[in-house]
């Protein structure tokens, strides 16, 4: 009997641990998702564009498809890695971290100065003519073009949630990792999805609805989401931008060059200052957010000419030929 209960109060021990670790992966995902929140709001914002011009039969299918992708970019691929990194070389988190928020700062001016500069003329690379003869295998493009851009923006999400982790043990980061993996990336293909058929769900309400209100509704419905969309865009951009110049502040932080941190911090607080107590924590964060995203804008405008006029090339004249 007496082994019996000390067996009893084993298990009883083990379910505590095992308690106390759910409560630490918890607390730590929460953390590191609320830090890549940028990068997982321009994730939601880009994948949309991916979907335009299919039946809407195919829309759900297509993104359950990227969504399997995205699973395997973030646990298969890329969780293993920044364990690696962060077990056997975390010195290279920062520079690696940078270079994505570099890339974002890149993104995010690029998408700015499309808007200012070009038409969106002639930048559609799939023509409904060509949708229509050959749709699968249209699908089948569309769907990896999304998926190699989603394991970008994946690379800069699970890069920032395995920053924000606390130092624990292997273990404790894996499954950290991989509850912010599948948390972001339902909650992504879970919006994206909405966000597609929204409009579809109007129509049917508009044409379906038993009662004035739901027509009317969905008539809204339909009218709001191209705003939306457009909204949705903006917003995405401003997250890029914001993120990617974060980033690197706090990459050249991590380096030993707290010089910019310290500055955009002091011009923070002392405009925070100006205003009544009562607003001066989110005035703060605002001004801050501001900084980094100009920063961030700065920086992506010096890097279009770098990319477009080197990079792409040099990967052009490198990269092996099709058939």
């Amino acid at each position: 009997m007496s082994g019996l209960l000390a067996l009893l109060d084993d298990v009883a021990g083990i379910a505590k641990v095992a308690a106390a670790s759910i409560d630490d992966v918890a607390a730590n995902a929460a953390k590191a998702g609320a830090k890549a929140a940028g990068a997982v709001i321009d994730d939601a914002a880009v994948t949309p564009k991916y979907l335009h011009g299919f039946e809407a039969s195919r829309e759900l299918p297509v993104i359950w498809r990227i969504a399997k992708g995205s699973f395997k970019n973030k646990l298969l691929i890329l969780l293993p890695i920044g364990l690696l990194l962060a077990n056997f070389a975390p010195w290279m988190i920062p520079p690696l971290l940078m270079l994505g928020g570099a890339y974002l700062c890149f993104e995010g001016a690029e998408k700015i100065a499309h808007a200012l500069f070009h038409s969106d003329a002639g930048h559609h690379v799939f023509k409904e003519d060509d949708m229509q003869s050959d749709p699968a295998h249209l699908e089948e493009e569309k769907a990896a073009g999304a998926i190699k851009t989603d394991f970008i923006l994946s690379a800069e999400i699970m890069t920032i949630a395995l920053a924000a982790i606390p130092e624990s043990n292997f273990w404790l980061e894996a499954a950290t990792l991989a509850v912010v993996g599948i948390a972001i990336t339902i909650a992504v293909y879970g919006s994206v999805a909405l966000i597609v058929k929204a409009d579809d769900v109007g129509l049917w309400l508009s044409e379906k609805g038993h009662t004035r209100f739901g027509r009317a509704f969905g008539r809204g419905l339909v009218k709001a989401m191209p705003g939306f969309m457009k909204l949705l865009t903006i917003v995405g951009t401003a997250a890029m931008l914001w993120v990617g110049g974060s980033i690197i502040v706090h990459g050249l932080e991590e380096m030993g060059f707290s010089w910019l941190g310290h500055h955009i911090h002091d011009w923070a607080y002392a405009v925070a200052h100006t205003v009544p107590a009562a607003w001066e924590g989110f005035v703060e964060w605002t001004a801050k957010a501001a900084m980094d995203g100009v920063l961030g804008l700065a920086l992506g405008f010096v890097l279009i000419p770098v990319a477009t006029k080197i990079l792409v090339p040099a990967w052009n004249a490198v990269r092996p030929k099709k058939a």
